[in-house]
């Protein structure tokens, strides 16, 4: 989803809570100004952070984040799994409750709260038009590709796609998670660590963008997404970077900003299931 000039100002106002020092924000207004048509809200806040390693080193690590919400979901996993077995579909609910943990989005959210995340698993439903397709798709599918997003859903995509398995016992699975830190985004450490590789094979996308930008990323995640007969991406920042790219996939997402509850026509945090062709 290419970037609007709400979008830009969006961005900018973020990168002036971040740091708000003239020279900083001149540059950062300089790329905004100068970007291509085709730049999404990922690959600049990839730039962004290029930038802002020049001027003040490393970024915050967010490790502790990370392993927080990990071990909480982890936590939890008795319950979930309760919860997805008394659903009259169980899939329906996993896939669902996988799309909850979206929620956990330190980039997107200006405030993650703890009571917010586990409210909205009592909201948590799919649009069925899309369900019955992708339920089509999966069951003349051999190759399953998940594109995550961030640590703690993590654990809720394990938990999908242990669901997922059993529903479709012939379907290879693959998850692809960032190539480096960003955000509370999930790497390979981080989905080993919620046990990812127990039900799936994780191929990192070789960058540190808090998405899916196709030109950039590694010959081995280009090669996962080429050969996957059913795609699901997770996220706000996987929808913009890799939406109108001519690919058939499934999106999960909640609605965390004014742009995507205006696009849908929802109150924020509402949960998307979309299908492109």
């Amino acid at each position: 989803m290419y970037i609007s000039d709400r979008c830009a100002e969006c961005l900018y106002d973020k990168q002036k809570a971040r740091l708000d020092e003239e020279d900083y924000l001149r540059e950062v207004r300089k790329l905004l100004n100068e970007r291509r048509e085709t730049d999404t809200a990922p690959y600049m806040v990839h730039q962004f952070n290029l930038l802002y390693e020049t001027r003040c080193g490393k970024r915050d690590s967010y490790a502790g984040v990370k392993r927080m919400y990990n071990d909480l979901v982890l936590s939890m996993e008795k319950d979930i799994k309760a919860g997805i077995r008394e659903a009259s579909d169980p899939l329906a609910r996993a896939l669902a409750y996988a799309r909850v943990g979206n929620y956990i989005d330190f980039g997107a959210m200006n405030h993650v709260d703890k009571d917010t995340f586990l409210a909205l698993f009592q909201e948590a439903d799919l649009d069925l038009v899309t369900y019955a397709s992708f339920l089509s798709a999966c069951g003349n599918a051999k190759e399953f590709l998940l594109i995550a997003d961030n640590c703690g859903e993590i654990v809720l995509d394990r938990i999908f796609l242990e669901i997922l398995r059993e529903r479709f016992p012939e379907l290879h699975c693959t998850v692809m998670v960032r190539g480096s830190e960003v955000l509370n985004d999930a790497t390979e450490e981080d989905a080993r660590y919620a046990g990812v590789d127990q039900v799936a094979s994780i191929v990192s996308n070789g960058t540190s963008v808090a998405g899916t930008i196709i030109r950039m990323i590694t010959p081995e995640a280009r090669e996962a997404l080429q050969k996957a007969d059913v795609i699901l991406s997770k996220g706000q920042g996987n929808y913009e970077s890799i939406s109108r790219e001519g690919i058939h996939i499934f999106h999960a997402f909640l609605c965390k900003c004014d742009l995507f509850t205006e696009r849908y026509g929802v109150p924020k945090l509402t949960g998307i299931f979309t299908e492109e062709n």
